[in-house]
């Protein structure tokens, strides 16, 4: 049986435009032109996945993710916004958006992403929490609110910020949000930041070309470059100096595209 996708836009040339994308995946579309369409088929049927514009006639898809977080809380959704609009994709992802794709929509992108949001129902199916070699322990209402942020956490493209004293875990929390998301089978790669020579920050983060610099005696690939795919575990980033975080975080938001 094909998958199965919502696509929510009240423009008809962007509905048929990911209509006949998602056809030629053999993904079968259903699609409305407004919230109230929207809900109504949420309510009549489960998707594998949905693709909703942000500006709708009758709400937005920030009210739409919410809706769906409620109702099809695995529904995998994407947020469409435009081109530029940072903000509105933040908001977006913090709503449970699984990610977001600028307007004009790139196809190589979008598929890349639908192929990821599939790729999550279809993880889950053959693995449990409990399939991972690495695990919290406890029955604290604390412990289990955490591991509730990690299952939503491993279903979103944007990046996560995790806090805790020395020794509190955080490293475990990343690699248990790399396994459950559709990076698992992709290199989970653990920096610790301040362990790092100020002067080899950029030739470690991003690589070098052999002879680009007294003793770079062969081409290295960067800590990015090794991640790619996966997971990039910036343990301490704290510790970097300001430029340098900058340009991680910067670097973090080109890589996912």
């Amino acid at each position: 049986m094909n998958s199965q996708a919502l696509i929510v836009d009240d423009e008809p040339d962007i509905r048929e435009l990911l209509e006949i994308t998602l056809g030629r995946m053999k993904i079968d579309t259903h699609t409305a032109a407004n919230v109230t369409a929207a809900k109504k088929l949420l309510d009549e049927r489960k998707f594998d996945l949905c693709l909703t514009d942000m500006r709708l006639p009758d709400g937005n898809g920030i009210e739409l993710v919410q809706y769906i977080q409620q109702k099809q809380p695995d529904l995998p959704v994407a947020v469409l916004t435009a081109f530029g609009n940072m903000d509105t994709a933040v908001t977006a992802l913090k709503a449970g958006a699984f990610d977001f794709v600028s307007k004009p929509v790139d196809l190589e992108r979008l598929r890349g992403l639908v192929d990821k949001a599939l790729k999550l129902n279809q993880d889950a199916t053959k693995k449990g929490a409990d399939s991972s070699p690495f695990q919290i322990i406890g029955q604290s209402s604390a412990i289990k609110t955490l591991q509730n942020q990690i299952k939503k956490f491993a279903r979103s493209q944007a990046p996560v910020y995790i806090s805790g004293e020395s020794g509190s875990g955080k490293e475990l929390v990343a690699r248990l949000i790399h396994h459950s998301g559709p990076r698992s089978e992709a290199p989970f790669v653990p920096v610790n930041c301040g362990a790092i020579p100020s002067e080899l920050m950029e030739s470690e983060f991003f690589g070098h070309k052999k002879g680009s610099f007294t003793g770079a005696i062969e081409d290295k690939i960067g800590l990015f470059q090794a991640a790619n795919g996966g997971t990039l575990f910036l343990d301490e980033v704290a510790d970097l100096p300001l430029h340098m975080q900058v340009s991680s975080m910067a670097t973090t938001e080109v890589s996912r595209k």
